[in-house]
């Protein structure tokens, strides 16, 4: 009987293929959701995901988008009824999907969005394979903002790193060479990934062609408090990171979200308080304040205060103005 079954559902597959293939596109569209609710009702969820995931393929390489997409979607939907949460089974698969949705195609946000609230089980951002793999294709569409967006969400910090220096090349200034890794730095340590963070800071400045240094003194000063940053972390001194922030307070004023993103790190890292809400214009100030007085009391004596103020006094090798 279960033989019979196989044959019997390969047979219709290859009715659905020749009706596609013939150009019946309405017909053979109709016919999978036929199928769609009567495997779902019997519980067929093997073959139904099967039979989904090739349709979906099918159509969309023969430029029906529409019919594509929302086989693509249904597909999303018995993963999870069926409670099919292998993601590194179907991430690849997904992914395949969403390559071939045309980017003009509304649909494509719809379904990258189920798709990565079916990988969030167990987690709050998706799963990093599926954002890697959607980041790779971004950046082969050139879109570069949304291929970084999906980097900071992977473990890849090497391709993140790469896909960074290729969006500062074609899209930023010179002068924001430091700005581009600094913030992806950041975000990673907001999202408690210090090992990502710490790859993507290393191959980004030993492969940008304006930087190809390991290892500080750099010559931009948000390269040397990054690099500070990340020993800190991984030594556990809140001393030193209450020095880090006074030390660099003019580089950081560039950009009023590091100041966030540093608050959020300090009680990550650190264990500091949130600070309490301030009056406008007095963030800053009080957000050192905050790290100053939370201090330990015990006697650590190896402020990096020789070192830091070195390496932050050092000026910026690249203009401010001129386009790469």
């Amino acid at each position: 009987m279960a033989a019979q079954g196989v044959r019997g559902i390969s047979r219709v597959l290859e009715k659905l293929e020749k009706s596609v293939k013939d150009g019946n596109f309405y017909e053979a569209h109709q016919m999978y959701r036929t199928l769609y609710f009567r495997y779902l009702g019997q519980k067929k969820y093997k073959d139904l995901k099967d039979m989904l995931y090739s349709g979906s393929l099918l159509f969309l390489d023969h430029e029906q988008q529409l019919s594509g997409s929302d086989l693509g979607l249904l597909l999303i939907d018995v993963l999870e009824k069926s409670e099919d949460y292998e993601c590194d089974t179907w991430s690849p698969k997904l992914t395949k999907i969403f390559s071939k949705i045309n980017s003009a195609t509304p649909e494509r946000e719809t379904f990258l969005a189920h798709a990565i609230r079916w990988s969030s089980k167990g987690s709050s951002h998706g799963h990093p394979l599926l954002h890697q793999s959607v980041a790779v294709i971004y950046w082969e569409e050139k879109n570069y903002g949304q291929a970084r967006h999906h980097f900071i969400y992977s473990q890849d910090g090497k391709s993140c790193a790469k896909l960074l220096i290729e969006f500062q090349r074609m899209q930023g200034f010179k002068g924001e060479v430091d700005l581009f890794i600094v913030q992806a730095v950041l975000q990673y340590l907001c999202l408690k990934n210090k090992s990502t963070a710490n790859q993507t800071f290393t191959s980004y400045t030993e492969q940008h062609p304006r930087i190809r240094k390991s290892g500080p003194p750099y010559l931009l000063p948000l390269l040397n408090f990054l690099w500070f940053l990340l020993q800190a972390i991984e030594s556990q001194k809140l001393q030193t990171f209450a020095v880090l922030c006074e030390k660099y307070e003019p580089s950081l004023k560039r950009d009023p979200c590091y100041l966030q993103y540093l608050d959020k790190i300090g009680q990550i890292f650190f264990g500091l308080k949130p600070p309490q809400q301030q009056q406008r214009g007095g963030f800053l100030g009080s957000f050192l304040e905050n790290f100053l007085n939370g201090l330990d009391e015990d006697s650590d004596d190896e402020r990096p205060q020789a070192s830091i103020s070195s390496a932050s006094s050092r000026k910026p090798m690249v203009e401010s103005a001129d386009l790469d």
